[in-house]
C-alpha cells in the first residue's frame, strides 16, 4: 500500500493534549510540568505515548537519528501518525544523514511529512564529502547539537538522548546513560521557537533538495517490520498507548519554574568567529558562578577551558564542592575525546574537581538498563548524560557537553528548573553513578600521578593507569594528547 492511500489507516482518538495541557498549567500559573526519564525504554515509551497522542502535530530535532531497530521503529511510528493527519516535521543534523538522503526523501513524500537536513555538505558521500568538510571547515564544523521530541505543540521531551537502539537500553552490546526531561507548559513555547528557528533557518534545507526520492515505502510493511526488530531486541509495546500521557504521564508531572535556553543557528559573520562563547555557555556559567555549597556534574565529554578553571577554583576556595561524572577511557565510545579531557585532567584536578569516571562494568548498568541483556554479558555502559545539580535547589538537563566544542561550536539546549524536589531526585540519580562499584575517583598519587580508586569486595584497590584499556588504546589517547584540538572534540 502507498503512504499516499490513507483510507485505511484508522483515525486515532482525539488526545487533546493542547486542551488537557493548557488547563494543567493554568492551575500552576508561571509553572511548567516535568517528568524525569531517567531510563532508556521509558524515553522510548513515553515517545510511543506521544506520537499516539498527538492529533496535529510533530516536530523532532535530533542530531543523530540511526536507521536500527528502534530508529526505524519511531520513523515508522511517525508515518502512521501522517497517515491519520498529523503534520510531521523532522530536523536532522548532516553529521549522521550521509548515505540516507533518498531514503529520507521517500519517507517525505507523504504529504504530511516533512524533513530537513541542518548545515549539509554540497556533496553527499564518499572522498568528495571529506573534502567539502574541510574545503568549507568553518561552516561544517558547526552542529545542530539539540535535541527535541514535542507533540501539538504541547508537550515536549528534552535532553540529551539522541534516536537510536544504545540510547533505549535496547543495545546487545553497549548502552548509554543518559537523562531528558518531559515537559508542559510554558516552557514548550521555548522549545517550539527553538524548533522553529533552525526549522527556518539558511542552513537547513529539505532532504528532497539533495536526493531523488526511490519509490515510497509501504507504511504498514514499514509498520510491521519496525515493530517485530524492536519486539525482538525486548521492547515490549505498551497496551493503551493513547491513554497512556492522560492517565500516566500528566498525572505524575512536578510543577516547578523552568525555562529553556537554546542556540540559535548562526549567522554567516558568526560561523567564522569560534572565540565567541554561546548563549547556552554563558547562561551555564552565571548559574555555576551562584552556587554557594554544591555542584553535581554528569558530561559524556569534559573539557573545561582556562576561563573555567579558574572559576572552579574560585568555588573551591569558597568552600563549594564540585563532583563530577565523566566517561573513563575504558568507556568512552571516542578516544580523541577522551583525550582533549585526559590533556586537562591534572588541572582540573589542581582546580579542586573531585572527579569521578564511569567504570563500563558499572554495577548501576545492571539496574539501570531494564531491557537489554548486554550488562549480564560483560562491560557495556558508556555516559551520555549532560546534567548539573547545584546547591541541591536548581537543575539543569540538556544536550551541552561542559566541553569547548559545546562552548564554542555546537548549537545546543538547556533546560532549568528551580526545584528542590527535582533537584534530590536527580542528584540521587548521579549518585548511584559515584558509587566505587560504578565508577572509578581519579587522584593525584605521592608522585604527583594519577591513581584510579575503586573497591574490590570492599577493599580499596589503586591503579597507576587508566583500569580496563589496552596498551594501544591508551597509546592513542596519548598521541592525540600531544594536540591543542579540544575546541574540536
Amino acid at each position: 500500500m502507498s503512504l499516499l492511500a490513507t483510507t485505511n489507516v484508522s483515525a486515532a482518538p482525539d488526545g487533546g493534549l493542547r486542551q488537557a495541557t493548557t488547563a494543567l498549567a493554568a492551575a500552576h500559573p508561571g509553572q511548567s510540568g516535568v517528568l524525569l526519564l531517567d531510563t532508556g525504554v521509558e524515553a522510548l515509551r513515553q515517545r510511543d505515548a506521544l506520537i499516539e497522542a498527538a492529533t496535529q502535530t510533530i516536530d523532532a530535532q535530533y542530531y543523530i537519528w540511526n536507521p536500527d531497530a528502534s530508529g526505524r521503529y519511531l520513523a515508522a511510528r511517525l508515518l502512521a501518525a501522517a497517515a491519520r493527519g498529523v503534520h510531521v516535521r523532522v530536523i536532522l543534523d548532516d553529521i549522521n544523514a550521509a548515505g540516507r538522503d533518498a531514503a529520507m526523501a521517500g519517507l517525505a513524500a507523504h504529504p504530511n511529512v516533512e524533513i530537513r537536513i541542518y548545515n549539509p555538505t554540497a556533496a553527499r558521500g564518499g572522498f568528495l564529502r571529506t573534502l567539502g568538510f574541510i574545503r568549507d571547515f568553518s561552516r561544517v564544523n558547526r552542529r545542530m547539537h539539540n535535541k527535541s521530541f514535542t507533540a501539538d505543540g504541547a508537550v515536549t521531551i528534552v535532553g540529551g538522548r539522541n534516536v537510536g537502539d544504545e540510547y533505549f537500553d535496547l543495545d546487545p552490546e553497549t548502552n548509554f546513560r543518559d537523562r531528558e526531561l518531559l515537559a508542559v507548559g510554558p516552557v514548550v513555547n521555548e522549545v517550539n521557537a527553538g524548533f522553529e528557528a533552525f526549522w527556518n533557518s539558511t542552513w537547513t534545507r529539505p532532504v528532497e533538495s539533495l536526493a531523488t526520492v526511490d519509490g515510497e515505502p509501504d507504511l504498514f510493511e514499514e509498520l510491521s517490520a519496525a515493530t517485530g526488530a524492536v519486539t525482538a531486541q525486548g521492547y515490549e509495546v505498551p497496551d493503551g498507548l493513547s491513554g497512556l500521557v492522560a492517565t500516566e504521564t500528566l498525572p505524575a508531572l512536578l510543577w516547578a519554574p523552568a525555562r529553556l535556553v537554546f542556540d540559535t543557528p548562526p549567522t554567516a559573520e558568526e560561523i567564522d568567529d569560534s572565540d565567541a562563547q554561546q548563549r547556552v555557555a554563558l547562561e551555564l556559567r552565571q548559574l555555576v558562578a551562584g552556587t554557594r555549597r554544591e555542584i553535581l556534574v554528569e558530561s559524556a565529554y569534559f573539557i573545561l577551558g582556562d576561563q573555567s578553571l579558574a572559576e572552579a577554583a574560585r568555588l573551591h576556595e569558597a568552600g563549594v564542592d564540585l563532583r563530577v561524572l565523566t566517561n573513563s577511557l575504558a568507556s568512552n565510545d571516542l578516544v580523541t575525546n577522551h583525550s582533549g579531557y585526559a590533556r586537562r585532567r591534572p588541572a582540573m584536578l589542581d582546580a579542586g574537581i573531585e572527579l569521578f569516571e564511569l567504570r563500563p562494568d558499572a554495577a548501576a548498568c545492571r539496574r539501570l538498563v531494564r531491557v537489554s541483556r548486554a550488562c549480564e554479558n560483560g562491560p557495556a555502559f558508556s555516559l551520555h548524560a549532560k546534567s548539573m545539580v547545584l546547591d541541591r535547589s536548581v537543575v539543569y538537563i540538556g544536550s551541552f557537553n561542559l566541553n569547548l566544542r559545546s562552548t564554542y561550536l555546537n548549537s545546543e539546549t538547556a533546560l532549568i528548573v528551580e526545584s528542590p524536589e527535582l533537584a534530590q531526585r536527580v542528584a540521587a540519580s548521579m549518585e548511584e553513578l559515584f558509587r566505587p562499584d560504578s565508577s572509578w575517583r581519579v587522584l593525584r598519587g605521592k608522585g604527583g600521578g594519577l591513581e584510579w580508586v575503586t573497591e574490590v569486595d570492599g577493599r580499596e584497590v589503586r591503579e597507576t593507569h587508566e583500569p580496563m584499556t589496552s596498551f594501544g588504546r591508551r597509546f592513542n589517547s596519548g598521541f592525540y594528547r600531544l594536540f591543542p584540538l579540544e575546541k574540536y572534540l
